[in-house]
């Protein structure tokens, strides 16, 4: 079992910056792909990012690319999301997610294709 805590939530203005950690326990971290995902009420949870399990590999919803960048620190045991430009459309609660490894990049982007989920922190862009 592996527990995902996310942190580093808040209310910020458009343009600022903010950036999120999620810490795991109880597993093999760097056996995980690790995603980032986001949800609005009413709406289905959207995709942000995902990274290899040794961090070298990344890929990003259109809406993010060049904005946000996705990390891992496996001595650690953390991911992170730093989300610069932001925007009052990237409001949302984020939740950082573990998944085997051994699959094609296509795959992560696929909520149901994770085996972990943290509780998610809420992330709030005024204009």
């Amino acid at each position: 079992q592996v527990q995902l805590v996310e942190s580093g939530g808040g209310l910020v203005q458009a343009g600022d910056s903010l950036r999120l950690s999620c810490a795991a326990s109880g597993g093999t971290f760097s056996r995980y792909i690790m995603g980032w995902f986001r949800q609005t009420p009413g709406k289905e949870r959207e995709f942000v990012a995902h990274i290899s399990t040794g961090g070298i590999t990344t890929y990003y919803t259109d809406s993010v690319k060049g904005r946000f960048t996705i990390s891992r620190d496996n001595a650690k045991n953390t991911v992170s999301l730093q989300m610069n430009s932001l925007k009052p459309e990237d409001t949302a609660v984020y939740a950082c997610a573990a998944a085997q490894f051994g699959r094609a990049s296509y795959y992560y982007r696929d909520q149901n294709n994770y085996n972990y989920w943290g509780q998610g922190t809420q992330v709030t862009v005024s204009s």
